[in-house]
This record gives C-alpha cells, structure tokens and sequence, in this order.
C-alpha cells in the first residue's frame, strides 16, 4: 500500500468518526428536547425524599 492511499483511509475513517459524533449530537439534543423539563409538582422522584442539613446517625 501506498502512503497515499494510507493517508486517504485515515481521513475516510476520521470524516466517517466525525459525522458519527455529530449525528449522535443531533439524536441527544432531539431526546432532550423531547423530555418534559419538570415532574408534575416541580420535584425531582429522584430527590424527593433527601431532608437538607446534618443527617441522622445511622443505627447498627
């Protein structure tokens, strides 16, 4: 093989890399768009439950 056609395949893949990377951009910021910003009440499911401030010892 030559160096050329080294060098050619090298920048096929990167452009190929590159366009990858783009439309996975593209798909995430079309996902985010699509999720509802909020859960009804404006809480977190997730954080719902955790009381700020010094936490209760743990019992053993």
């Amino acid at each position: 093989m030559t160096v050329t056609f080294i060098k050619r395949q090298k920048e096929r893949a990167r452009q190929q890399r590159n366009q990858d990377k783009q439309l996975k951009r593209e798909e995430r910021k079309r996902e985010k768009a699509e999720r509802p910003a909020h859960v009804d009440g404006g809480v977190d499911p997730d954080i719902a439950h955790i009381v700020p401030g010094p936490q209760a010892p743990l019992e053993y």
